[in-house]
């Protein structure tokens, strides 16, 4: 077979993952917060990039089908600008000239001094308005005014334990000791390190380290520094004078307590019921987590990527929330005024700004628009969910989505990731309509996972102390009501939502009946 050369002409397609097709796939799973302090980066590193900080930016909406036209656009502004409410345009304007004649009081005779005249006039000082905070002397406008400033900073429990350390402890060294253990204490207050740890990081005797703990045990909040559960409470029962040989035997059988095991407890303490029920609800009333109330971060609430309301015509009206959106735009003009003067390194520097800058803003809007294609099918497919409640939730996975909005599945989850959606039920993330079906006992349509955990948690919390609903009962109750599942199926549920089994749930009933 002889070799020879060949022209061949072959046509072919292939993905190509450029940097940009990267950025976009990395924007397009981003959360909001993360989004924002991307775009913070990019606006640093780019030149050509600049904030929208205008505010008259109406909230993003999908487009009709067909192209609209700017008549479309500003009938559109024009239904935002109706909905706004009057009371975000109200202002509360008030001169101190206007609470003067209010209080009948001239301001210019408040605090004088000997001489009928101001004290700040009277010392060469310029006057000072009585009326305003010292915050409020070193404004530059009524701009800046700050109402976090005003709030009291929470104070934490290393702080707290070291202002009575200070105060309890002379002795520099056990002092030391001491402020190291109080950095060893966890948010709930317990000592969880190893006193030999620390004694041996320290070079301190063993013997000082657990004196210094001792002493911690004796600080306010009562309980705080303990080795565990049981020591917590012993330490708050000691200080209520109460800690007596029955309460040991109870606080070392808090296995016993958590299963309501009273027989066994009684067996074990010599009490009857009524001193068994005195000294539970006792120990109810102890903290379990003495340093949970300090120094906690503080709860910032999720902001949602997609507001869903309620139209008059019964429709749903799907918005995304221009808040999460960070809005950028390409300086063009500066792009044109230092182009004109660049050469070599320079220009090539500034065209791949002028092209990242380009692809960024097409990403984001793209991305805006994808989130809203994907939340728009959500809320068709779960009209009754937002219309009835959980119970109606119905079975979802990604590939339905994928298919009616003309998209890839794995294009469907980074959209779905971390993203929320505020509808009148409540706040969801957007995998929270992504469940698992269970099949019909009677060949009907399929039910949602997630109502029948729903449906399992309805029926335990209407049960009664005498008809403790076991597992098996359960499936038949919902067999019965139509829904085909294995009793694996329902303890799996239940022990997802945390409810304990039908045994201990008749223990704790007869135990608060008894109470």
């Amino acid at each position: 077979m002889a070799l020879s050369q060949k022209l061949l002409l072959r046509q072919s397609q292939s993905l190509v993952m450029t940097p940009q097709l990267m950025q976009a796939i990395k924007l397009l799973q981003l959360s909001n917060l993360d989004l924002v302090a991307y775009v913070d980066a990019e606006l640093e590193r780019n030149p050509l990039l600049e904030r929208d900080d205008r505010d008259d930016a109406t909230g993003f909406t999908l487009p009709a089908e067909g192209a609209s036209d700017a008549a479309e656009d500003r009938a559109l502004a024009a239904d935002v600008a109706e909905e706004r409410p009057d009371w975000l345009e109200t202002r509360l304007e008030v001169s101190p000239d206007a609470i003067a004649e209010r209080l009948d009081t001239d301001l210019a005779n408040v605090f004088p001094d000997d001489h009928g005249a101001p004290a700040g006039e009277a010392a060469g000082l310029p006057p000072v308005d009585p009326w305003s905070t010292p915050s409020d002397r070193h404004a530059v406008s009524s701009d800046d005014y700050n109402l976090e400033a005003f709030v009291a900073e929470e104070r934490s429990l290393a702080a707290l334990l070291g202002d009575q350390l200070g105060l309890a402890v002379i002795d520099p060294g056990l002092r030391l000791i001491g402020q190291a253990l109080i950095d060893e204490i966890d948010e709930a207050g317990y000592m969880r390190a190893s006193l030999e740890a620390v004694a041996s990081r320290l070079g301190a005797p063993l013997e000082q380290v657990e004196d210094a703990l001792a002493i911690l045990q004796t600080f306010e909040p009562t309980g705080i520094a303990a080795r565990d559960l049981a020591d917590c409470l012993a330490i708050q029962l000691r200080e209520r004078g109460r800690l007596d040989a029955v309460m040991r035997t109870l606080i070392g059988h808090l296995d016993l307590v958590a299963r309501r095991d009273m027989s066994g407890l009684k067996r074990l303490c010599g009490i009857g019921d009524e001193d068994l029920a005195e000294r539970l609800r006792l120990l109810r009333t102890l903290d379990p987590k003495p340093g949970s109330a300090f120094g906690s971060a503080p709860i910032h609430p999720v902001v949602p990527d997609v507001v869903v309301r309620a139209a008059p015509d019964g429709s749903w009206r799907i918005e995304l929330n221009t808040d999460t959106l960070p809005r950028v735009l390409v300086n063009q003009s500066y792009y044109s005024k230092v182009a004109r003067r660049s050469k070599g390194e320079d220009r090539t520097y500034l065209s791949e700004c002028l092209q990242t800058a380009n692809w960024l803003v097409k990403s984001l809007d793209q991305r805006a628009r994808t989130i809203l294609k994907v939340a728009t099918e959500i809320v068709r497919q779960q009209d009754a969910f937002l219309a009835h409640g959980v119970a109606h939730l119905r079975p979802l996975n990604l590939k339905t989505v994928a298919e009616a909005i003309a998209m890839h599945e794995s294009t469907v989850s980074r959209v779905t990731s971390n993203k929320y959606m505020a509808t009148p039920r409540g706040v969801f993330e957007l995998k929270y309509f992504f469940t698992a079906s269970i099949a019909s006992s009677e060949g009907g349509e399929a039910h949602s996972a997630e109502a029948v955990r729903h449906r399992i948690k309805a029926l335990i919390d209407a049960e009664t102390p005498d008809d403790v609903l076991s597992d098996d009962t359960l499936v038949k109750m919902l067999r019965d009501s139509g829904i085909d599942i294995a009793r694996r199926t329902v303890a799996k549920y239940r022990e997802a939502l945390r409810i304990p089994s039908s045994v201990q749930r008749r223990r704790e009933k007869q135990a608060v009946a008894a109470c």
